[in-house]
């Protein structure tokens, strides 16, 4: 193929992106990377909220990714949690630009934490 050919398809398809339902799915992440994920319906129990301490402090030098479209009822929590914690967090809003976006479910991911470059390497108990 050609440059310009090559130059054409990036500019008409955009850039290839690898895994894209993988990493929407993951807010963003590969799969292989995520330490914790947690959809919407388990974000909602306060059970869990001793667990993701537990991940954060296991593994501090990884990134904690939020729904955006998640009640600030359940966002608070996590995010007050973060700060005590200084931890790295981010809230990820997919909404699609073009389409209407569809209402949040209970299995959409709420919760993510990760590692931002590699996958996560498995604890040896």
């Amino acid at each position: 193929m050609t440059d310009i050919e090559e130059y054409l398809k990036q500019n008409v398809f955009g850039k290839p992106q690898l895994k894209p339902d993988e990493r929407r799915k993951f807010l963003g992440n590969f799969q292989e990377r995520v330490a914790l994920a947690l959809t919407v319906a388990q974000v909602r129990r306060s059970e869990n909220l001793p667990l993701i301490r537990q991940v954060m402090q296991r593994y501090p030098q990884y990134h904690l990714f939020i729904n955006g479209r998640l009640s600030s009822t359940y966002r608070v929590p996590i995010m007050t949690l973060a700060v005590q914690l200084s931890y790295h967090f981010t809230i990820i809003e997919q909404a699609n630009m073009r389409t209407t976006t569809k209402a949040l479910a209970e299995t959409d991911m709420g919760l993510v934490i990760a590692d931002d470059s590699h996958p996560v390497k498995p604890l040896l108990l």
